[in-house]
């Protein structure tokens, strides 16, 4: 059975409108899939630590040299590294805060991103090591920044798209939900994402 790993930065709960379109998503790919087994995590409710000098000693110690000091400040990345590499499809939904990524979405990045597990360095430079993973990334805002001046200020989406092929993760569809703020238009907004969803997931031979 495939594994879908889904990934929430919001911490607005049921009020989220990325959680609710990834819901919708992952209903959808269920519908395609079949039988999927869904492994989420909440990056609102978990503990995720930031970068300091004890996880990098750690990340750069090899495994067998680790302290047992060591190998517990790395518990929390071992776990969400372990959960990425072993899912076939990753969903993530996150609003857009102050023009890019949630801390705690970038939290997670500084965490999965581990030189020998997620990439590595090799003669010819990086080379990333989580290939052959569908990603979906389901984004949310409340002006528009795919289009108009908006656009130059998106540093959401160049970010996501840059770290994660640098993983590896070259096969990344983000679905947008933008323009949530403008006075009547919220409905539509939604809706237009939902359309966006059904565009992704379309099979390749039904646009022949």
């Amino acid at each position: 059975m495939k594994q879908l790993l889904l990934i929430h930065a919001s911490p607005r709960g049921l009020q989220s409108t990325s959680r609710g379109l990834g819901r919708h998503l992952i209903e959808k790919l269920l519908g395609l899939e079949g039988p999927l087994e869904v492994r989420e995590r909440d990056l609102a409710t978990t503990e995720l630590p930031h970068l300091n000098q004890d996880l990098i000693s750690a990340y750069f110690t090899p495994a067998e040299k680790r302290s047992e000091e060591q190998r517990e400040t790395l518990l929390v990345s071992d776990r969400l590294v372990d959960e990425l590499v072993a899912a076939d499809i990753v969903v993530i939904t996150a609003p857009v805060w102050n023009f890019g990524v949630p801390a705690a979405l970038k939290a997670w990045v500084d965490l999965v991103a581990r030189a020998g597990r997620t990439f590595r360095y090799g003669p010819e430079g990086p080379q990333g090591l989580l290939g052959s993973k569908q990603v979906y990334v389901v984004k949310s805002s409340g002006g528009i920044f795919s289009e108009g001046p908006g656009r130059a200020m998106d540093f959401f989406e160049g970010y996501l798209r840059a770290v994660l092929g640098f993983l590896g993760l070259k096969d990344v569809t983000f679905i947008r939900a933008e323009g949530l703020s403008l006075p009547g238009q919220l409905e539509a907004r939604l809706e237009a994402a939902r359309k966006q969803i059904a565009a992704a997931l379309e099979p390749a031979w039904a646009s022949v």
